[in-house]
């Protein structure tokens, strides 16, 4: 999948999102009061209160370990807190779990079960960027990234996958298969293309390095 793109990174130390007021409705103490949000899977979260008490959420069934939910049944202030976090995309949405791009490190929201390595948008290679082989060198010309993984995807003419490929073991094996061509040259008449001029070729993700544009 293409990952999703977080505004931040899931809070580690309780903080308020507003300040706060003469107001003390639920909605406003969810904004104002001190909470660190952290997303534990499943839908559910830890939640902890400016008093360092922890409270579990479960956003999809709408529960709260908290007092004010199990014995008032209210949509508590710990509630509102994760949904305005995920709304805000400070802490992934129910079944996303939050990763680090493989290439820059910038934090990244992806599906829980999503295998890693994991790209953010801007280190995704699109169609037609310009990469460089990091094992031979070779300049070659993005043809599409693909949503396969590399021990999943066969080398045609070859009994093995992607990544079990000689030069491909150092690799990660669940890595993203990107699909590339060798650059034509300009001075080839169309007339004299070959199909070995538009074959594609199957590499892992982390094999190619993106040449700055």
């Amino acid at each position: 999948m293409v990952p999703s793109k977080p505004t931040s990174t899931t809070t580690s130390e309780p903080t308020a999102l507003s300040p706060g007021g003469s107001t003390r409705t639920r909605a406003d103490r969810a904004r104002t009061e001190r909470m660190a949000v952290t997303a534990i899977g499943g839908g559910c979260y830890d939640v902890v209160t400016e008093y360092d008490t922890v409270y579990t959420v479960d956003l999809p069934e709408g529960r709260c370990t908290c007092p004010d939910h199990q014995h008032r049944r209210a949509r508590c202030k710990h509630l509102r807190r994760v949904a305005i976090g995920v709304t805000d995309g400070r802490v992934p949405a129910p079944g996303q779990r939050e990763d680090a791009c493989a290439d820059c490190e910038r934090p990244v929201y992806v599906d829980e079960d999503e295998p890693t390595p994991v790209y953010c948008e801007p280190c995704t290679l699109d169609t037609g960027r310009f990469v460089r082989d990091r094992e031979r060198g070779d300049l070659l010309v993005v043809a599409r990234t693909t949503r396969d993984r590399a021990n999943a995807v066969a080398v045609p003419g070859w009994d093995t996958t992607v990544a079990d490929y000689p030069t491909n073991r150092t690799y990660p094996e669940t890595d993203v298969v990107v699909e590339v061509l060798y650059p034509i040259s300009r001075a080839l008449a169309p007339d004299d293309l070959t199909p070995s001029d538009l074959t594609r070729y199957a590499f892992p993700r982390s094999r190619l390095e993106p040449l700055v544009e």
